[in-house]
C-alpha cells in the first residue's frame, strides 16, 4: 500500500500532508500514558506484518492490520501508522517521506471509519456478532485504503489510471484475508482480554487510575 516517491502531484502530497498532520496531532492529543504501550504494541505489529511487499506498478501491497488498529486504538491509529511508515521508509526505503503523509492518512483513515462503524458489533455479548463485526472492520478497512490509493494514483495523472485500477482489484483477495485474521484476533482478545475491546479510546482519554474505573463502569 506503499506510494513510492515522484509519483504523485504536489496538491496530492500537500492534502496528504495537512490531513496528516491534524489526525496525528488530534490522536496524540486523545492519547494518555496508559495507552501508550498498546499503541507501541500495535505500531510494531503493522510495521512487521507489512514488511513483505508484493510489487504491483508503482505501488505495492502487503499485509496491513488497518482494521484491527482502528478497533483497538481509535484516533491513536494516527500517529501508530505513522511512526511505522517512518521507520519503514528510513530503514527499508518502502514508500519514502515525501508521501509518508498520503501513505498514512490512506491507511489511517479507513482504519478510523472502521472503528467508529464497527465498534458496536465488536462490543456485542455474542460472539458470532463479534466475529462479523472483526470480519467486516478488517476488510473494509483494506478496502477503503485500496480506493484512497488508487485515487492518490488516477489524480496525479493519467499515466497512473491504470496501475490504479489494478492496485485496487489486487487488494481485493487481501480484503478477505485482512477479514479473517482481523476476526481471529478479536474473538481471542474477547476470550482472554475482554476489557480491551471494552475501552473506548475516544471516551476515556485524559482519565487515569479510579476516573477510568468509574468511566468502565458507568459503561
Amino acid at each position: 500500500m506503499h506510494i513510492s516517491e515522484g509519483l504523485l502531484s504536489p496538491p496530492i502530497l500537500v492534502s496528504g500532508a495537512v490531513l496528516c498532520l491534524c489526525g496525528t496531532a488530534y490522536g496524540l492529543k486523545k492519547m494518555d500514558a496508559d495507552e501508550v504501550p498498546r499503541t507501541g504494541i500495535l505500531t510494531a505489529a503493522f510495521f512487521v506484518a507489512s514488511l513483505i511487499h508484493v510489487p504491483i506498478g508503482p505501488a505495492s501491497i502487503h499485509l496491513l492490520l488497518v482494521g484491527l488498529a482502528g478497533i483497538l486504538l481509535g484516533w491513536s491509529c494516527f500517529p501508530a501508522l505513522l511512526v511505522a511508515l517512518f521507520l519503514q521508509a528510513l530503514f527499508f526505503q518502502y514508500g519514502g517521506l515525501t508521501v509518508l503523509g498520503v501513505n498514512t492518512v490512506n491507511m489511517a483513515l479507513p482504519a478510523l471509519l472502521v472503528f467508529f462503524l464497527f465498534t458496536p458489533l465488536i462490543r456485542h455479548k455474542r460472539y458470532w456478532v463479534n466475529n462479523l463485526g472483526g470480519f467486516l472492520a478488517g476488510s473494509l478497512a483494506i478496502l477503503g485504503s485500496g480506493v484512497l490509493t488508487s485515487l492518490s494514483l488516477a489524480l496525479s495523472g493519467e499515466p497512473f489510471v491504470r496501475a490504479a485500477q489494478l492496485i485496487l482489484l489486487a487488494h481485493l483477495p487481501l480484503m478477505l484475508i485482512e477479514g479473517f485474521i482481523t476476526a481471529v484476533v478479536v474473538t481471542f482478545i474477547k476470550k482472554v482480554r475482554p476489557e480491551i475491546l471494552q475501552a473506548d479510546p475516544l471516551l476515556t482519554s485524559g482519565l487515569t487510575g479510579h476516573s477510568k474505573e468509574r468511566a468502565r463502569r458507568d459503561q
